[in-house]
């Protein structure tokens, strides 16, 4: 029963495939998107002419999030290129970047990574290299970022243009020319869907680009639109739905029904017998409950002692059920990522110093032969990115562990809760490493201030941390921009006998009619966003239960500060 219910679930979360070209929304301008006819799976006509793929479909989740009506216009690359920049198109919705094309266009983020390949017929010698093509005839697409490349390097008298990427897979095919270059996906997908078997690929990734949406330098505001809603995509996970269903289509094949029903049976098998077994006791408790609560009624002078007591077993029975689970899924979790990190920390250093040994190699050559491709992109520019690299990816591996550490802390139970003496600086520290990564993407300006010989408090550092690191959450939901900022400041009130804790932000504010609403469950300002308006009903509820207090004071358009008062404790 378990599986079946899986599998619809899964079912259910595809998404009914849209046959329609335009996406109708009556208030918005028609919005003419631009794409290649025959670049599958990424974009291309399918049999019955209308626009499908990768491209095609991210296009329509963006229109629809952001409520844009869009046009699709497919043509041959070369035509969409030149309708683009000559205005008829008002966006491209799959090109490579360069920084040539950035003298006319601009580009947004990439919404995918491509690589490209040579491609040759079976019986032709093999190539690991673009240097090896020298000298030999190369089939490309006109105006594709692969003939850019080429031209670039100096290979214009040997490119045999066609207006396709599956014109030039079957110009090859028929035994014309040595060699094609172009995108890996669309290359294998094309020879698969043509039948094309005496075609491989000979070289996988000889080079690496960002593929993107593009506008006119004059169309900035409409590129950000497509920013905002591919942002949106990512956040909502519909982004990877579309990706999966795509990109993954000359991927290994899928399980079959009988393996996976044969994987089903060997990890349901056991989890349906502990199942058994905790719905058995459980009904068996339940009964015991039952039985000693009817004969609790009916001793009359003993009745809210022993309801009370019961409520309490009760609610320790759940709490320690759910901690063991959490611990237990927490440490597994723990162990899987630490292990390869571990290895990541360990291999890091020794990678460094192979480059540094390298370097000199590398050096003497660029210097004696000039500039060379390192990975698919001038050595000119990899001699600065790759120290940065691996210095970025020491300091990724860091991140893990420590946000590992810090997340056992905080699923971890505290058994002693609102009794033990807490250290608020310690605790607002564990909570700014849990929340660095939103923090780094939302403001160039976060400051943390500490007091000194801060007295501690009464109460659960975990529940203490979860105000804080709601607080510091919807400080930077509020920033419009990476420039904005925010502060974190512990002090003590001595007057007041009060450690407090304030978070300030320079975001868009709280309108004055919001106020008095901000704690009620369920009241958000950012449903759009996925907000649930349970995190600062959550944060007074925990406050509460320590006798403290939250204050907000806020200017529209200026900034927000929200100050949480905790009585110290009685020896200090």
């Amino acid at each position: 029963m378990l599986l079946v219910l899986l599998v619809l679930a899964c079912l259910s979360g595809y998404p009914a495939s849209a046959s329609a070209v335009e996406i109708d929304v009556t208030s918005q301008p028609t919005i003419v998107v631009g794409g290649d006819r025959d670049y599958p799976p990424y974009e291309f006509l399918d049999k019955d002419g209308r626009p499908s793929g990768y491209n095609v479909d991210l296009t329509r989740a963006i229109a629809d999030v952001m409520g844009m009506k869009v046009e699709f216009r497919f043509g041959g690359w070369s035509e969409m290129r030149n309708a683009l920049i000559g205005g008829s198109v008002g966006v491209l919705q799959g090109i490579s970047y360069s920084e040539e094309r950035t003298r006319t266009l601009s580009f947004s983020p990439p919404h995918t990574i491509i690589n490209h390949a040579i491609f040759a017929r079976k019986e032709t010698p093999a190539v690991s290299t673009i240097e090896e093509l020298r000298g030999k005839e190369i089939v490309v697409f006109r105006d594709g970022i692969m003939h850019d490349y080429l031209a670039s390097l100096g290979f214009e008298k040997n490119l045999i243009m066609t207006e396709t990427p599956a014109d030039a897979l079957r110009l090859l095919a028929s035994g014309k020319h040595d060699y094609a270059v172009l995108a890996m996906l669309p290359g294998m997908y094309i020879i698969r869907e043509h039948k094309l078997t005496n075609l491989v690929p000979v070289a996988r990734s000889i080079s690496t680009q960002r593929y993107c949406y593009a506008v006119r330098k004059d169309n900035e505001e409409l590129l950000a639109r497509f920013n905002e809603g591919l942002a949106i995509l990512k956040k909502t996970g519909q982004y990877q739905e579309i990706y999966n269903r795509w990109l993954g289509v000359l991927g290994p094949p899928k399980v079959t029904w009988e393996k996976a029903a044969w994987y089903g049976a060997i990890v349901l098998g056991p989890l349906l017998m502990v199942l058994a077994g905790t719905v058995i006791w459980s009904r068996t408790l339940q009964k015991q409950v039952a039985e000693r609560t009817e004969e609790l009624a009916l001793e009359v002078a003993e009745r809210k002692r022993a309801l009370d007591e019961l409520k309490l077993h009760q609610d320790k029975l759940i709490q320690a059920d759910k901690m063991a689970s959490l611990g237990i899924l927490v440490a597994g979790v723990a162990h899987e990522i630490n292990n390869p990190n571990g290895l990541i920390l360990l291999n890091m250093p020794i990678l460094r110093e192979v480059y540094r040994d390298a370097e000199e190699v590398l050096e003497e050559r660029y210097i004696n032969q000039g500039d060379f491709t390192l990975g698919g992109l001038p050595y000119s520019r990899m001699r600065d990115e790759v120290p940065h690299l691996l210095e970025e990816m020491q300091e990724g591996a860091n991140r893990i562990k420590r946000i590992v550490e810090e997340l056992k802390d905080f699923a971890r139970l505290d058994s002693t809760a609102a009794v033990e003496p807490v250290d608020v600086n310690a605790v607002v520290k564990a909570a700014v490493r849990l929340v660095d990564s939103s923090l780094r993407s939302s403001t160039k300006r976060f400051e943390a201030s500490y007091a000194t010989s801060l007295p501690t408090i009464l109460g659960s550092a975990q529940r203490i941390e979860q105000v804080v690191i709601n607080l510091i959450l919807n400080a930077c939901q509020a920033l419009p921009d990476m420039e904005h900022g925010i502060s974190v400041t512990t002090s003590h009130d001595q007057a007041a006998g009060t450690v407090v804790l304030t978070v300030t932000d320079e975001g868009s504010g709280i309108a004055p009619g919001h106020f008095s609403h901000l704690t009620d469950p369920f009241f958000t300002t950012k449903r759009e966003s996925g907000g649930t308006g349970l995190g600062l009903s959550v944060s007074a509820t925990i406050v509460k239960e320590h006798n403290g207090t939250l204050e907000f004071a806020s200017t529209p358009g200026v900034g927000t500060t929200v100050t949480l008062a905790l009585p110290q404790t009685a020896r200090n």
